[in-house]
């Protein structure tokens, strides 16, 4: 006990020590700081108010302000921006899953407007739309210089109305245009199929629907298929998929953990990180996955490609994602706007943050260029010849009725993967990989 007084009492006399040394020029310190602050807030008034009065034309105080807010926002990273009344109220909307517009997910880059992802069934994505094509134009007027909600107040119109983007993309020498007729985007955010004996889900964004489209379409299409016991895995399809709300990822994540971290959350301040773990239950029931990914696979996807991946619960095919790994929170503010502000970093389970560097791909697979008409009829000519076609040759006279039968059904059942391979290689590459990881367990 003696020895823990004295060393209190000794920690208390260097605690007064190092106040002396050193608290005064601190103290001195913060008061410059703040001095300059205000000095800084005196010079924006008087910018202000000058602009006000001898700007060549007349400005509303108010657009003056909501520019210098965004101004100080767009500043810190692409992310963060004062969202006004409306375009607020257009964000909620959005989450909910219905808004009118072109359906296109986009940031900012050397001044101009790069696509993230076009949204499935979406005006953009019907007109050709592209990940990573840069807008350099809106009917006909350049974007550079413009903030990232300046460009997208020009995209915003009307339903029914025509607008003319002019796009540059990697490839392709020339800009060009690209004519797109806004609509009302109604999204269903996850879907599934039957490819096969695979169970095909695409998610399409992360809104407030996504988490209950994904489970009853899961349950549907197992049900479809003959029960769990008819399907041979799980494709889950993120690409082009921009992201979304954190706890829509969260949840796509749980559905398919039975237990360990989902993602964790650090901010500035050490007691604001989060760590969010999985419940039991796997709705694939142990089934083989397969997610799909691309450079328009961002934010909310990337959260739950990497968590599968870590947990080695999925094989990730494609090719790299888009590297968001900043959380975003929005902050309502007085007269009804808000900001949406970077408060947090996200990292996997393993630890990793993907800020600007994305997830890589555990097989590499590139979606190949299209090929032209007539060298894919040529080769599909070339795929027809066999000793069959030969003139002269000899009938095979051991296959049963049945047998022959069979093999009819696998040769259509191979024409149709063919098919898919032209139409969704990366798809196609994925059903193949859970074909052979099925036909390696029936074997043991």
């Amino acid at each position: 006990m003696r020895k823990y007084l004295m060393a209190v009492a000794g920690g208390t006399l260097a605690g007064a020590v190092f106040t002396t040394q050193v608290a005064g020029p601190l103290l001195a310190q913060q008061v410059d700081q703040e001095g300059s602050v205000y000095e800084q807030l005196d010079l924006f008034g008087d910018i202000f108010e000058r602009i006000r009065s001898q700007y060549v034309e007349e400005v509303k105080p108010g657009d003056l302000v909501a520019a210098a807010i965004n101004g100080m926002l767009t500043s810190l990273d692409p992310h963060s921006s004062y969202l006004p009344p409306d375009e607020f109220s257009d964000m909620r909307v959005q989450t909910r899953g219905e808004f009118g517009g072109l359906g296109i997910e986009v940031t900012q880059e050397e001044g101009f407007v790069k696509v993230v992802s076009p949204m499935d069934g979406t005006p953009a994505a019907e007109a050709g739309m592209q990940a990573g094509d840069f807008i350099t134009h809106v009917n006909g007027e350049s974007v550079l210089g413009l903030t990232l909600d300046q460009a997208v107040e020009m995209m915003r119109g009307p339903v029914g109305s025509e607008i003319i983007l002019t796009v540059v993309r990697k490839d392709v020498e020339e800009p060009f245009d690209v004519s797109i007729v806004r609509d009302m985007i109604k999204l269903t955010a996850a879907r599934a199929r039957l490819e096969g004996d695979t169970v095909v889900i695409r998610v399409t964004t992360f809104n407030d629907q996504t988490y209950v489209n994904l489970e009853d379409g899961l349950k549907k299409t197992v049900s479809d298929a003959g029960g769990m016991d008819k399907v041979n895995g799980f494709v889950i399809d993120l690409r082009n998929n921009p992201g979304g709300l954190l706890t829509q990822a969260i949840d796509v994540s749980d559905a398919f953990l039975d237990k360990g971290e989902i993602v964790s959350t650090r901010g500035r301040n050490p007691e604001d990180s989060e760590r969010f773990n999985a419940k039991p239950g796997d709705l694939a029931e142990g089934k083989p996955i397969v997610v799909l990914i691309n450079g328009g696979s961002a934010s909310a996807s990337e959260i739950v490609t990497g968590a599968l991946q870590d947990h080695h619960r999925a094989i990730v095919v494609g090719t790299k994602s888009f590297g968001k790994g900043s959380v975003q929170t929005i902050i309502p503010l007085r007269g009804n706007g808000a900001m949406r502000l970077t408060t947090a970093r996200y990292y996997t389970p393993s630890g990793r943050s993907i800020q600007a560097l994305g997830i890589a791909p555990d097989i590499l697979v590139e979606q190949p260029k299209a090929v032209p008409q007539a060298e894919e009829e040529e080769a599909s000519a070339a795929r027809t010849r066999s000793e069959a076609t030969l003139r002269g040759s000899l009938t095979n006279d051991s296959v049963t009725d049945d047998e022959k039968r069979v093999l009819e059904e696998e040769q259509a059942r191979a024409e149709e993967a063919a098919k898919l391979r032209q139409e969704d290689y990366q798809l196609a590459y994925a059903i193949d990989i859970l074909k052979g990881l099925s036909a390696i367990a029936e074997a043991k």
